[in-house]
């Protein structure tokens, strides 16, 4: 609980006393991770917009998956930020502190998440973004100069993928080839797709892919989360035999992404003038605090807050309470993390180097 009072408190410092923001906005891209309410306006299964969600959270329900804020809520407070609102809420003039395009259940693949009903797909949230910049934003400023120099100087977080893990698709491929796939979507150029073994027969337009296209568009800053441990979440080792903790199977699936996609941002880093990719490393302090909870303040690593449908391996049910020391569990429901734990990867992503590199302190002085 100190860590999300310290947040509040510096929260507070830097809208009060230093005034002026440490970025000019905050742009984040997702799953439900990062949906802070744009599957409320969707045709979809895929929702959080009722108690026990949001039980913390100064605003209530308001479509994030867990009990309070997620971590792009933690690092508008630092940056000294409102929360960037969802993007499909938005029907009037187009906010210049950021906007929220994250998705609960899509993916990096088009076809992630569809079984629920409808979600943006990481194509889709930069599909949206596009029309942001070409048609919301510009009013704002006085020219393309200024408005790229704006987006030049805002931070950009994307944290995607479990779901594509967790989908019907990734049976259809072997580990290497799932990982090379989903890299290869989020490369930009040739030389920087890893040497992928389907590439050689294919052609691509690599500025067509999702991290290329952010970048054409005016990122420079971005940070892009590993896939966290997924082979540790009840719904998955409420569902698979496994010995420990967490069915490893499932983490060693994820690592063949996670331990490609630090070099692929790099390559895009050196490739693409004046631009920043840092990577979150999600998944080893995740993986950390479960199996040293006692680190991070918590005693609950394997079950859920909330009262779940599926015996604990889904969705919270609504309107049930949720457990009373919610700050020392590590999921909300059968997926999702507690504000507590969100807290923690914020802070760590803000201040040290061995899970963002640069840090955020460091990169909105870059």
């Amino acid at each position: 609980m100190s860590t999300l009072i310290i947040f509040s408190v510096l929260h507070l410092l830097i809208s009060l006393v230093c005034g002026a923001p440490l970025a000019p906005a905050l742009y984040v891209f997702g799953d439900s991770l990062f949906d802070s309410g744009n599957n409320n306006i969707l045709p979809t299964l895929s929702k959080a917009n009722f108690k026990p969600y949001g039980v913390d959270f100064g605003e209530g329900d308001t479509g994030r998956f867990t009990n309070g804020r997620l971590v792009p809520d933690f690092i508008a407070e630092f940056l000294g930020l409102p929360y960037p609102p969802p993007r499909i809420s938005i029907r009037t003039s187009t906010p210049v502190t950021g906007l929220n395009y994250a998705s609960a259940s899509c993916g990096i693949l088009p076809e992630t998440g569809k079984s629920l009903g409808k979600c943006l797909s990481l194509d889709d949230q930069i599909d949206l973004f596009q029309r942001t910049v070409k048609s919301g934003l510009p009013n704002h400023f006085g020219g393309p100069n200024e408005l790229m120099e704006y987006l030049s100087k805002s931070i950009f977080v994307v944290c995607i993928g479990s779901n594509d893990y967790l989908s019907d698709t990734s049976k259809n491929y072997t580990p290497q080839e799932f990982a090379h796939l989903l890299l290869d979507k989020l490369s930009l150029h040739f030389q920087v797709s890893l040497s992928l073994s389907l590439s050689h027969t294919h052609t691509h337009n690599y500025s067509e892919f999702p991290i290329g296209r952010l970048y054409n568009l005016g990122a420079r800053k971005v940070v892009v989360l590993e896939i966290g441990p997924i082979g540790c979440i009840p719904s998955v080792t409420r569902k698979i035999k496994h010995n420990g903790k967490c069915a490893e199977e499932l983490n060693e699936l994820v690592s063949y992404f996670n331990d490609n996609l630090l070099g692929m941002l790099q390559n895009l880093t050196s490739t693409l003038p004046n631009s920043i990719f840092a990577p979150g490393h999600a998944y080893w302090l995740g993986y950390d605090a479960i199996m040293n909870p006692s680190k991070y303040g918590l005693l609950d690593t394997s079950n859920p807050c909330c009262k779940t449908w599926a015996n604990g391996t889904s969705a919270c049910i609504p309107k049930l309470k949720p457990c009373p020391n919610r700050d020392q569990h590590y999921f909300f429901d059968g997926y999702h993390l507690t504000e507590s734990v969100y807290s923690v990867f914020a802070s760590h992503c803000i201040n040290d180097r061995s899970v963002c590199s640069p840090t955020l302190k460091e990169l909105v002085q870059m």
